[in-house]
């Protein structure tokens, strides 16, 4: 009997130094008075389970100017053009107000510096800050659409929106990505949820929009979080992020 996993682990950060594996940039600080690395990103220890987790901020408390903190780790495996991949994340707020953004890209780390938010492809976003159209979000789990539009994610059963994020509370998500080109229906992907109101495991959003569309292998998963402006800033709210890993096809068991 093949008792082998399909899931590849990209990052438990239960490893010694499991922050050396991943690059930090801020592309665009503008703290006054400078903070040189402003953002906060580390690795901490839920005490009561002995499990270590990512924990990633704009910057400090009190902090604000810092507009976009990237981090990334290259995948294990590259999921090359017409491949089906499924990711899995578990993921927890720390406290809203905050704004942050995770993914995929299929960029090189010069090209992600230059592109930031334009270096995702697949994209997921917690967030409650006000656009620039003056719409305010409620932190409700958010994905990609066309025209780099974003969709709240829902119960697609009942037809339900979904609430917001609860805080201090994990939620695990499955996102099956499918990187065949655009035209045969692929640079688009669909996303699971389990955590919170969703009491089982359960498709929250179908055929959600890579940003970019570019038709490339993906290479890296990526995080950006912002405190928005030195005028409107948005807060500092932490995105804790743990058991991050990949399977090819559609995989929608629990890697653990």
């Amino acid at each position: 009997m093949n008792t082998s996993s399909p899931w590849l682990l990209i990052d438990d950060f239960e490893q010694p130094n499991a922050i050396k594996t991943w690059q930090k940039m801020d592309t665009d600080n503008q703290t006054t008075p400078f903070v040189d690395e402003p953002q906060v990103t580390e690795v901490r220890k839920e005490l009561a389970l002995n499990n270590h987790y990512l924990i990633k901020k704009p910057a400090a408390e009190g902090v604000i100017g810092n507009r976009k903190a990237i981090t990334l780790k290259a995948l294990p495996q590259v999921v090359e053009l017409g491949e089906t991949y499924t990711f899995y994340t578990r993921i927890k707020v720390e406290y809203f107000p905050n704004n942050h953004s995770f993914g995929l890209s299929n960029l090189s780390p010069k090209d992600i510096q230059e592109n930031h938010y334009n270096s995702f492809e697949p994209m997921i976003r917690v967030t409650d800050k006000f656009e620039s159209s003056g719409y305010k979000n409620d932190g409700t789990l958010m994905v990609m659409g066309d025209n780099k539009t974003y969709h709240n994610i829902s119960h697609l059963t009942s037809q339900r929106l979904a609430k917001p994020l609860e805080t201090e509370q994990w939620y695990e998500l499955w996102y099956v990505i499918n990187n065949a080109p655009h035209e045969e229906g692929g640079q688009s992907y669909d996303l699971y949820v389990r955590g919170g109101e969703f009491v089982e495991q359960e498709k929250a959003f179908e055929y959600a929009k890579f940003r970019m569309k570019r038709e490339l292998p993906l290479l890296y998963f990526m995080t950006i979080s912002n405190t928005g402006s030195i005028k409107k800033p948005y807060g500092n709210g932490g995105l804790m992020y743990d058991d991050i890993y990949m399977a090819k096809g559609i995989v929608l068991d629990t890697p653990r």
